[in-house]
């Protein structure tokens, strides 16, 4: 089951000052860590942005969020996107093999620090020292590309490199017709406050299809929900859903701009209210992605 969260690039369009910008992006990060999230995508609203933190700023906080502790310094270096880093909350991730990230039969992420003779690299994957490692064949690997690497046992070292995508949760940016059209999107909901509230009958109904289609969840930002992101009266959000369902909430990478531009009705599944009967007039993003994901990652 694969689980992609899609947020807009207009995500921190009301913080105040970057500390602020970047305190909110680690929530984001860490809601997203907590359910086991596959895919972080950012897609653009640059109609909702306000030019201090767009959609480079979002996405680049984030995948440093996403990054192990120990491959920051090397991987980033000082960028001015991220001098507030340091107020990112720790998201502890576990592998997806069940073990601790830091623990022996775990696969984590490392960094190729020097391609040697005979297929032999050196990678630093937080152990006390880069590790020397056999690439497999038809795997090709240049220094300062991050690459797998399953540890077996960690007294002595036992470890290899593995082609394979790298584990834990990947940040993209990406237009958000091209998120919801994957061949493994599963159920997509657009999470809005106009749409069908959560009851405890249609989770019973989402949750045999989640489990088994998987979930991409897309989320508004302040003050510009889904359909206002996507030209869409907020009337109409059922009749624009496949099955009358639906969701908002009122309720970002270091790339290039893509000049992709968000597409009216990109074909969600449904929407829906996982807030119904809020107390506060604002559902933050970041609240509103715990609100969720909560009660959608139960299983049958």
């Amino acid at each position: 089951m694969t689980v992609s969260i899609l947020v807009p690039s207009s995500l921190t369009r009301e913080a105040e000052d970057k500390r602020e910008a970047t305190r909110k992006l680690g929530y984001v990060a860490r809601a997203a860590t907590i359910f086991r999230a596959d895919r972080l995508i950012v897609y653009p609203d640059r109609e909702g942005e306000t030019g201090r933190f767009d959609g480079g700023f979002v996405s680049t906080v984030l995948r440093y969020a996403a990054t192990p502790p120990y491959l920051r310094n090397e991987a980033w270096g000082m960028r001015d996107e991220l001098e507030y880093a340091g107020v990112l909350p720790p998201l502890r991730a576990m592998s997806q093999t069940g073990s601790e990230s830091t623990g022996s039969g775990s696969s984590r992420q490392g960094i190729v620090t020097e391609v040697g003779p005979e297929g032999r690299v050196r990678v630093n994957c937080g152990l006390q020292h880069p590790i020397s490692l056999n690439v497999p064949p038809k795997m090709e690997v240049d220094e300062g590309e991050r690459v797998t690497v399953r540890i077996s046992s960690r007294r002595p070292v036992r470890a290899k490199l593995e082609n394979k995508p790298l584990p834990g949760l990947a940040v993209e940016r990406t237009d958000l017709s091209a998120a919801l059209g994957r061949e493994d999107a599963g159920v997509c909901i657009a999470a809005s406050r106009f749409g069908e509230e959560l009851t405890v009958g249609r989770l019973e109904t989402l949750a045999g299809r989640i489990d088994r289609d998987g979930l991409t969840v897309a989320f508004g930002a302040p003050e510009r929900g889904l359909p206002d992101i996507l030209g869409i009266e907020a009337s109409a959000v059922n009749a624009s859903s496949g099955q009358g369902d639906a969701a908002e909430s009122s309720t970002g990478d270091d790339t290039a701009d893509d000049g992709v531009e968000p597409t009216a009705d990109p074909g969600f599944d449904l929407w829906l209210n996982t807030v119904p009967n809020q107390g506060s007039e604002v559902v933050r993003t970041e609240e509103a992605l715990f609100a969720t994901l909560a009660p959608l990652s139960l299983q049958e």
